[in-house]
């Protein structure tokens, strides 16, 4: 089975994308009408999937995405507390009914509710319930929910440690993963994520997290941002900030995808860090949805760089499919639970 760890919901109903901008247009101004929820017939949400990502998951012989809200409308820098518990909870919905029609191509994870300067209760209740109720297996969390000012404590700060301790009373991991920036000097896609995806492998270094949450397991998207590129670098910060080695302190719960979107990159992934921290990925349809030239293959069909390196069998199974029951433990039972509807 081949099953791709990041995957978002970036084809919703143009109705469901509206209803967040009236959510938002409301808290900016209450004379504004008040957001009304949309409701969508099984048939809406089979045509916003059946000519993108079910259409290229065949196409590319994927068996399972492991399926998320699309994370740039996640947007916790925005909205009232309130209104981004409605607004998680309604994703989240949606992406329960999408894995319900479609039981043997999608696994659910969650956006949970953050809200710039808030606590994480409402987050933990989301999560909660998520699992608990909707058979989703993991979640996104993001690391900045400023949207691109940085302003949250790092990802080691005991703020984060009430949610950490949920993820891990649950047995779910958590993508560290970014929505929108309305900060302007980051692109969200090009800039942002690949810059707070690089700055969380560093926090983590920083600091004795995994000696207080041994089980927990977080997975940093696109490739692990800039690190593998510059993987001697952290582990010289490490030694000189006198840090145990990365395969010590981190490896056995820091997790990077395939999404790279060239053959030499996941050529260096795969050279650079270690197999057992390798999960594909290919968050299509998502940041970058053209054709190479150079090619002629979509950018983000990252199982033809795979299938390019002529890996072992043994190798192939621990990418594909292995790691990711290791890292979502409730992933096998659940995809057991689907395939038996």
């Amino acid at each position: 089975m081949i099953i791709d760890c990041h995957g978002h919901y970036t084809t919703v109903p143009a109705d469901m994308t509206a209803f967040r901008t009236a959510q938002v247009a409301h808290w900016k101004d209450a004379s504004k009408p008040p957001a009304l929820l949309p409701s969508f017939s099984d048939d809406q949400l089979r045509e916003t999937l059946e000519g993108a990502q079910l259409k290229l998951l065949r196409e590319r012989g994927i068996d399972v995405t492991i399926f998320s809200p699309r994370a740039s409308a996640m947007a916790p820098h925005v909205g009232s507390q309130d209104d981004n518990v409605a607004w998680a909870r309604a994703s989240n919905d949606l992406i329960h009914r999408i894995c319900t029609l479609y039981p043997k191509n999608f696994v659910g994870v969650c956006h949970v509710p953050q809200t710039n300067g808030a606590d994480l209760a409402a987050s933990i209740r989301e999560l909660e319930r998520c699992v608990n109720e909707l058979g989703f297996v993991g979640c996104n969390l993001n690391p900045d929910p400023s949207g691109g000012h940085f302003s949250a404590p790092p990802l080691t700060d005991r703020y984060w440690y009430p949610f950490y301790e949920k993820m891990v009373e649950l047995g779910v991991p958590a993508m560290v993963h970014v929505s929108g920036s309305c900060n302007p000097v980051f692109h969200a896609t090009g800039a942002f994520y690949i810059s707070a995806d690089t700055t969380a492998f560093m926090q983590f270094i920083e600091k004795d997290l995994f000696s207080d949450f041994p089980e927990l397991k977080l997975i940093i998207p696109h490739g692990g941002g800039a690190v593998p590129y510059h993987w001697g670098r952290y582990r010289g910060l490490a030694q000189d900030m006198k840090r145990p080695p990365l395969e010590e302190s981190l490896l056995k719960n820091v997790f990077f995808d395939t999404c790279v979107y060239h053959l030499p990159g996941i050529e260096l992934l795969l050279k650079v860090v270690p197999l057992e921290n390798i999960l594909f990925g290919s968050e299509m349809v998502g940041a970058v949805r053209g054709i190479d030239p150079r090619t002629g293959q979509y950018y983000d069909d990252t199982k033809k760089y795979v299938d390019a390196l002529g890996l072992d069998d043994a190798t192939r199974y621990q990418l594909f499919e292995g790691n990711a029951y290791h890292v979502y433990p409730r992933l096998k039972a659940q995809l057991a639970k689907q395939y038996s509807v």
